[in-house]
């Protein structure tokens, strides 16, 4: 099958500054200031055109970080990244401009995609309709609750038809029907075949509506597979985990940080 993304041992790393005074220091000084931090440690997987994949695991296992890094947010450190189509990342806020309206933040975002006026003219009430904003599409987003924030994102994103849908969070925001609707249209895009990389906390969606998952733990690939094989793990897991006491859970976060060090050093 033809693969859509080819994800190969991607490094992201953070620099964490204890203050505005180490942050100068290790811009100016050969020698290294601050703490390393790798929010993702030799990520590697790959989806073929028409796969919808869920990405799970815990705050910090680096699901946000490697969807940016997917949509040409942001750069990754080291590996490589391979997009065989037009991405578009629908996340709260994602790419909107908090002092200009949401009109105006659909006639720019779809400039910047390379539309004509005549083609934002045409997309522009379909986009409005979706998003059910009202009134509000001409109020600056800054004014925006992050559910319209979402519904905003959301619209213009499905709109524009991309080839590669990644959604990060933007059904866990705002009202339910919304939500149901948002999931219609994602279903519509699966029938036609396109690829789509779902970020939730909703493991009941991520059953409804994905056929893999990759599951990442501390930056690491901690498993990739069946969504009916990887979600029983990975709820045995929670289950467990969040039964633990504080300092057992401290502990397994200490191991899994070493594993990553290890992970890391493998890969000089």
């Amino acid at each position: 099958m033809e693969k859509a993304i080819i994800v190969k041992n991607i490094v992201k790393k953070y620099k964490l500054y204890s203050g505005d005074k180490e942050r100068i220091l290790d811009l100016l000084l050969p020698k290294s200031y601050g703490e390393d931090f790798y929010a993702l440690a030799g990520v590697s997987f790959e989806a073929e055109k028409g796969d919808v994949i869920g990405f799970v695991g815990m705050n910090g296992s680096g699901k946000s970080t490697l969807s940016n890094i997917i949509a040409g947010i942001v750069p990754e450190t080291s590996g490589s990244v391979q997009v065989n189509g037009q991405a578009a990342l629908i996340a709260v806020a994602a790419g909107l401009k908090a002092d200009l309206s949401g009109r105006d933040n659909i006639e720019l975002k779809l400039l910047m995609l390379g539309f004509s006026k005549e083609e934002i003219k045409e997309l522009e009430p379909e986009i409005i309709e979706f998003s059910e904003l009202g009134k509000f599409i001409d109020q600056p987003v800054k004014s925006y609750s992050s559910g319209m924030r979402s519904r905003l994102g959301f619209a213009i994103s499905v709109n524009v038809d991309p080839d590669i849908l990644i959604i990060d969070e933007a059904l866990s925001v705002g009202d339910k029907a919304f939500a149901e609707k948002s999931l219609d249209k994602m279903k519509e895009f699966k029938k036609q075949g396109k690829t789509m990389i779902f970020v939730s906390h909703s493991i009941g969606q991520m059953k409804r509506f994905c056929d893999k998952i990759l599951w990442l733990e501390y930056g690491m690939v901690k498993d990739f597979g069946p969504v009916g094989e990887i979600i029983p793990k990975y709820e045995k897991f929670l289950n467990e985990f969040k039964k633990l006491p504080g300092k057992e859970k401290e502990k397994y976060k200490e191991e899994a940080m070493k594993r990553q060090q290890e992970a890391l050093l493998e890969k000089v």
